[in-house]
């Protein structure tokens, strides 16, 4: 039998990662990064951090993942589409090293990714 599992580390309460208006200067818009804030201090993101509930939360984040579904605008600012070398935020290894599939009504050419991340536009 096969797992399911529904997962996001930082959403807001109506259901956003970013805030208003996304751009490439701004990829979180002008909230910033502030919905992460909380990973900022863990072990997971800074070896001087802390080994709380919130650390425990981020190192699981990745195990056991098969594939990654994202928006469109978490793989890049509006407009992205319009320009064919646009390769996602992350540079040439984003932290996915799984399939990674983009929602989209402009379908493009899968791109593969060091580390074992393609980018499929569905």
């Amino acid at each position: 039998m096969s797992l399911t599992r529904i997962h996001n580390v930082s959403i807001s309460l109506d259901g956003f990662a970013t805030g208003e208006p996304q751009s490439a200067d701004a990829p979180f818009g002008h909230a910033g990064q502030r919905l992460h804030e909380w990973m900022f201090g863990t072990r997971f993101w800074d070896a001087g951090g802390t080994a709380g509930v919130d650390d425990a939360f981020a190192e699981r984040h990745g195990y056991g993942i098969g594939a990654e579904i994202m928006g469109a605008n978490k793989f890049g600012p509006p407009g992205w589409q319009d320009d064919p070398g646009w390769r996602g935020w992350w540079g040439p290894n984003p932290p996915f090293h799984t399939p990674t599939f983009v929602l989209t009504h402009r379908r493009r050419p899968s791109i593969e990714m060091e580390g074992g991340t393609t980018f499929h536009f569905l």
